[in-house]
């Protein structure tokens, strides 16, 4: 047996806990996402509603990752602080996070690694080293053993364990059950946390939503140079690609990613590309081409903290203002700052047939708070998504790629195509793609493309574009965007305001958010940049913000932070 330090906690809790949080850390490595991701499945097969954040630095080995898995019986999207359960894997997890442990805790912690400074009253510390050499097991399988531990500190029957090692584990599943019930059988139950009536839900990370929105309207090929945040959608996306019939693809840089993108759309396939802040400044000139050439494509931009490199594996809200203005020249663009994972997949989808039907470059604007974390998805709170098709040419008459329309819309033809020369012109061109710099018909062809923004907000006002969550007939509102939903709308729950969360970003719904915003007397926006973005977008369409709360360090709002946030400002 191996040695084990045992102190009876100064809580046992009765009655189940509905809210409450486990952080498990260690060196880069050691595999801490995937330990989260198991103690989580365990907690969303009991019925709990989950979300987990992940933070890790940007090297492969070494630095500290941890990763906060929160439970509750209601839907969440943000983390808390303060945790119920430390899983410490090395001394640094102790040492940054013991003052997280609130006052009824429980911290499990690797007895050769992690030497406590003061008394505790409610840890088990457990000999690692000694039970992986008695079962032959490596290193890797140090967190194994301590998810056991958990699962018999929170009262649950081992059996639960094994039937999630089973999905988890394609290899070496025999061994990491061994371990895991070593750290099972080593402890003591210290909670009862009971399974609550409700039915689990699918969890997913906000990437792998956006992956499968793409998908459900119609996407062919997905094209990226990885760059942290989206990296995990060309992951993804290559694993299921023979499932869905998807071309994958790593090219050598972004330039070539955005012009291999518009390659597939000139040939008829429906293409998307992910990146990061800086991926996208070499995009940008292909991101006008797309505008000149009507070539569709959607542009996956997770956002981090510049400017330059930045922080790689952070998260911020840093590139709207780039999203508005990016590439040369005036044109139509769709833009959309999705909140949790459904909305991930719906305006994915969304925004790929958007970019379709309107032959213009549309960008989803995520970050790593989004596309990292992990959510519960429910699919009966989206709505319905049909694939667009497009207007296409008829076969019959003369075609001409960029004949004029009364909406700028011109049928699309993809080569080969019979009797047709399909011919596309990054320089200003006639009807048939022809290059001209006549003056008059260089003034229609701007206009053309840029009618179609007309119709792409008559289009878009049959959708609910700007959301409103807490009390609806607050005078006091906040506002916010992209992945500030989930903590936002907990702390206007909470204290009694009115929360507006604009889901599209360009064209921005005017209409929609004046009507969302009426009554309201006080305007507070939250978001995790330096310079209120937002703020500033929607100052443009005549509406102020009274307050602004910034955050700014690469790190999203926690819940007790934004409310303290809050408090200080309504002072």
């Amino acid at each position: 047996m191996g040695q084990i330090h045992l102190y009876l906690p100064h809580f046992l809790v009765e009655e189940a806990m509905v809210d409450f949080s486990v952080l498990i850390g260690g060196k880069a490595g050691f595999g801490i996402d995937k330990s989260g991701a198991i103690i989580g499945r365990l907690l969303n097969r009991l019925g709990h509603r989950v979300f987990i954040y992940r933070d890790y630095p940007s090297i492969v080995r070494g630095g500290h990752t941890f990763s906060i898995i929160r439970a509750a019986e209601n839907r969440i999207a943000t983390h808390q602080d303060k945790v119920d359960f430390i899983i410490a894997l090395n001394q640094e997890t102790f040492d940054r996070h013991k003052e997280r442990l609130k006052e009824k805790c429980f911290l499990i912690y690797d007895l050769g690694q992690v030497k406590t400074n003061f008394d505790l009253s409610c840890g088990i510390g457990i000999d690692l080293g000694k039970i992986l050499k008695e079962e032959g097991a490596g290193e890797i399988m140090r967190n194994t053993c301590m998810i056991g531990a958990l699962v018999k500190a929170l009262g649950l029957n081992f059996d639960i364990l094994q039937d999630v090692f089973k999905k988890e584990f394609t290899k070496d599943f025999d061994l990491n059950i061994k371990v895991a019930k070593r750290g099972f059988d080593e402890t003591k139950e210290v909670i009862k946390l009971e399974s609550l009536p409700q039915e689990s839900l699918a969890l997913i990370s906000g990437n792998q939503a956006v992956a499968l929105g793409l998908i459900k309207a119609g996407l062919n090929a997905y094209i990226s140079y990885p760059m942290t945040p989206t990296s995990p959608i060309l992951h993804y996306l290559a694993e299921v690609a023979d499932d869905f019939s998807l071309d994958v693809l790593h090219p050598e840089s972004e330039i070539a990613v955005i012009l291999m993108a518009l390659g597939f759309s000139y040939s008829g396939k429906r293409a998307a590309v992910g990146t990061s802040g800086g991926g996208f400044c070499l995009m940008t000139e292909g991101f006008s081409f797309s505008a000149m050439a009507e070539l569709p494509v959607v542009i996956v931009l997770g956002q981090r903290l510049g400017p330059s490199t930045g922080l790689p594996t952070y998260s911020a809200q840093t590139e709207l203002n780039f999203a508005l203005s990016a590439g040369q020249g005036e044109f139509t663009r769709f833009i959309v700052a999705p909140g949790d994972a459904e909305e991930a997949y719906y305006w994915s989808a969304v925004s790929l047939n958007m970019s379709w039907k309107y032959q213009i470059p549309a960008i989803i604007l995520t970050d790593k708070n989004l596309g990292e974390s992990i959510f519960n998805f429910d699919m009966n709170t989206v709505g319905e998504i049909k694939e667009e098709k497009g207007i296409l040419w008829d076969g019959k008459t003369p075609y001409k790629r960029y004949a004029f329309s009364e909406n700028g819309i011109s049928p699309l033809g993809f080569v080969p195509a019979k009797d047709a020369v399909i011919k596309i012109n990054s320089y200003e061109h006639d009807e048939s793609g022809i290059t001209t710099e006549d003056p008059e018909l260089s003034r229609l062809m701007q206009d053309k493309r840029l009618k179609k923004k007309k119709f792409l907000i008559e289009d878009l006002e049959a959708l609910e574009m700007v959301k409103v969550y807490g009390n609806k007939d607050a005078e006091i509102s906040l506002v916010c965007w992209g992945s500030n939903k989930g903590v936002c709308v907990e702390v206007a729950q909470k204290m009694g305001l009115r929360l507006i969360c604009p889901l599209v970003l360009e064209p921005f719904p005017v209409k929609q958010f004046y009507a969302a915003v009426s009554g309201t007397k006080r305007l507070i926006a939250v978001e995790c940049n330096a310079t209120a973005q937002l703020a500033g977008l929607l100052k443009g369409h005549g509406i102020n913000a009274d307050n602004l709360i910034l955050k700014y360090d690469g790190r999203p709002f926690s819940l007790e932070e934004l409310e303290k946030n809050i408090r200080e400002v309504l002072i």
